[in-house]
């Protein structure tokens, strides 16, 4: 789209990025709250996507017991059989994810086992480009799946805030040049320049002088205000109907669950937790962050199901790979290949999904992935916005029975 022959809306925003002000948040608004175009019919349910940023341990997460090679292969971080939460005579959860593993027993939880994708990349940026392209071509297939979920749903109708990610790293399932997101660190971060002189003034020495240039970029900095003290607004206003650790993870789903129950318009959100890339000493430090997972997960969980947006909300929580089976030398383990991932909500169809993958006969010394995580998005595509995968992820994929 061009802007008077002038200039595209790429390089209005990447433009107005420097001049506005914007504290802790990346530059996602070219157009506030209006909108134009076509959208199909969606059924209104949230997705939220939670990545566990380093490679979560899938082995410590979702614990093989009751298997030999488990207990062989690992000795500094292995889980013993009367510590876990038993699921089952064969797998059970890490001793911290208590009220994840209530919200199983309850239905509410279900566990899609030995997930992953062929030929797996231990690189964490290549996989997560991965992951967030939904392609073994990472950022060379185009926008992440993400934009693409929002251009087959949306069409050319932009709402600012049908796509919002809380934290500091932008995730690349996010990009795009037509449904770009709001993005920032803490809604106090969110903030535009207020004073209408600073943004004349800035606008005035931007780039793009043309008069029609510059109507339009007053407009986009207008309604990208509005659009901050919306959210602000929404996160400030809300009142949480379940306690929450204080933890920074718990402090950004909290502002998840606002932003579910303003009806502000978020179809995804997305969060992030880092700190899984566990090479050393990995059993305190896992300990540590299986139990802000729980804490600020399980309180999440029970605050949106106290209402009717919240229990149509749908959670995924992903890592971009797992570790090895075989542990390393210092105590930790290294970067792997398949995993599990966890799909909760009220209307989820909980239980186990998948088939937990061999430890013994393993690809290269990972586990072989027995669930291609792109059959996770179709079912989620399908089941949360009654979009065909295809259309997203370029080819069809088998759904799983998860909503």
């Amino acid at each position: 789209m061009k802007l008077r022959g002038a200039i595209d809306r790429r390089e209005v925003l990447r433009g107005l990025g420097g001049v506005l002000g914007l504290s802790g948040a990346s530059l996602a608004l070219p157009a506030g709250v209006r909108v134009w175009g076509s959208a199909k019919e969606a059924p209104g349910r949230t997705l939220i996507l939670l990545q566990l940023s380093g490679g979560n341990d899938g082995l410590s997460t979702v614990v093989p017991h009751g298997d030999d090679a488990y207990f062989e292969a690992r000795q500094a971080t292995r889980i013993e059989s009367q510590e876990v939460l038993r699921l089952d005579e064969y797998r059970g959860l890490h001793p911290e994810l208590i009220g994840l593993h209530e919200l199983f027993g309850a239905g509410k939880l279900a566990l899609v086992e030995g997930v992953g994708y062929p030929e797996p990349n231990r690189s964490h940026f290549k996989a997560l480009d991965i992951w967030h392209a939904a392609s073994r071509q990472g950022r060379r297939a185009g926008i992440g799946w993400v934009g693409r979920l929002m251009q087959a749903l949306n069409g050319d109708r932009f709402d600012p805030h049908h796509v919002v990610h809380v934290g500091e790293k932008l995730p690349y399932s996010l990009f795009s040049n037509e449904h770009p997101p709001i993005a920032f660190a803490l809604p106090r971060a969110y903030r535009w320049a207020e004073n209408e002189a600073d943004v004349e003034e800035a606008l005035e020495s931007s780039p793009a002088s043309e008069e029609g240039n510059l109507s339009f970029l007053r407009d986009v900095a207008r309604d990208a205000l509005q659009s901050s003290r919306a959210i602000r607004s929404a996160v400030a206003r809300y009142e949480s109907r379940a306690e929450y650790p204080k933890e920074r993870l718990a402090e950004r789903l909290r502002v998840a669950a606002a932003l579910v129950n303003s009806g502000i318009g978020a179809q995804v959100i997305s969060v992030e937790f880092d700190g899984f890339d566990t090479h050393n000493e990995q059993r305190r430090g896992h300990d540590r962050l299986m139990r802000i997972l729980d804490g600020s997960l399980s309180a999440f969980l029970a605050d949106l199901e106290e209402t009717q947006a919240g229990r149509k909300a749908v959670c995924l929580v992903f890592s971009e790979f797992g570790r090895r089976v075989k542990e390393n030398g210092s105590r930790g383990t290294d970067h792997g290949a398949a995993a599990p991932v966890f799909v909760a909500g009220a209307e989820v169809k909980g239980g186990l999904h998948g088939a937990h993958p061999s430890l013994t006969e393993l690809h290269r010394g990972d586990l072989a992935f027995t669930t291609d995580f792109r059959r996770v998005y179709a079912t989620l595509i399908e089941g949360c916005f009654a979009v065909p995968g295809a259309e997203v992820l370029g080819k069809s994929y088998p759904t799983l029975p998860l909503l």
